[in-house]
């Protein structure tokens, strides 16, 4: 699936006011649940068909039951506030008749104020760091067979994991890890556009963070995870068409859930563009008895 072809079948249709339907992009539809940052990108794109003249500064959202990429998923916006500086919108996913998500967004008219950021670390030069679709190519004899259509697949979000993506070498390593990602293909002008590939790409390693400490991977049998919740700030706008580095950390996971940070940078300028949290389920699942 190239980029165009996300951005298009993220467009939402417009049932009435406040309500929108969505649908998972055929590419997708083979999975088992929907992948969250899908959710993320359409649920936000459904609060900004309800915002004009502001961006997104933040949106804080929970992943509710597992959706079925199967059928459409009807989005409800409820206009919380209209402010004169800032809008406040909360929106619901739902299928077969029961909420699977929510999201609640708030958005700014932009000013000029105070401003300070931490740093971008250091990193590997993108050039010297491996496309993740080339570097899973070379494990597709290992691979389960249900996995090898989707990692041959081109991917819409160009990924270059530094040192090499966890599930193809699933030893235990650091609570940390950095990727650089862009719109593998052109994305238009569209500010608010920009921000919802963003949202999707966040969903899309954060929570291995967690899982590296501990020598597991997304293969490994009887391994169970999924995002539980999902929070992202923006600090000013950007252009995803440009590289950034995607900059991970994993401060705990107890109870059978991990918690996790990530910060975005513009690798341009250093610019620290957005700030994840997110906490998800892992655990090993319990042998069944026998008889």
């Amino acid at each position: 699936m190239d980029t165009q072809t996300l951005v298009e079948a993220l467009t939402l249709e417009r049932l009435e006011v406040n309500l929108f339907r969505g649908t998972t992009p055929a590419e997708e539809a083979k999975r088992e649940r929907i992948y969250g940052g899908q959710v993320i990108a359409q649920s936000l794109l459904a609060a900004y068909q309800t915002v004009e003249d502001r961006l997104c500064h933040s949106l804080h959202c929970y992943f509710i039951r597992p959706g079925d990429p199967s059928i459409p998923i009807i989005f409800e916006v409820d206009r919380s506030r209209d402010g004169g500086s800032f809008t406040t919108r909360r929106v619901i996913a739902v299928q077969h008749g029961q909420q699977i998500f929510n999201l609640a967004a708030s958005f700014q008219v932009l000013e000029e104020g105070f401003e300070h950021q931490s740093e971008m670390p250091d990193a590997p030069a993108i050039e010297d760091v491996q496309d993740d679709v080339e570097a899973r190519r070379a494990f597709l004899d290992r691979a389960p067979p249900e996995m090898r259509e989707s990692m041959e697949r081109p991917q819409p979000i160009e990924m270059r994991t530094v040192g090499g993506r966890m599930d193809l070498k699933p030893v235990p390593r650091e609570p940390r890890q950095q990727l650089w990602f862009r719109a593998r293909d052109p994305i238009g002008a569209d500010q608010h556009m920009h921000q919802v590939m963003l949202a999707y790409a966040s969903d899309m390693s954060l929570l291995g963070t967690s899982i590296r400490p501990h020598g597991v991977s997304w293969n490994t049998p009887g391994f169970q995870s999924a995002s539980l919740d999902h929070a992202m700030w923006f600090h000013q706008p950007t252009d995803f068409n440009e590289w950034h580095l995607y900059h991970q950390e994993s401060p705990s996971a107890s109870g059978g859930r991990g918690f996790n940070l990530g910060y975005i940078y513009r690798a341009s300028d250093g610019a620290l563009v957005a700030t994840c949290a997110q906490e998800g389920l892992m655990r090993m699942r319990k042998p069944k008895p026998k008889g």
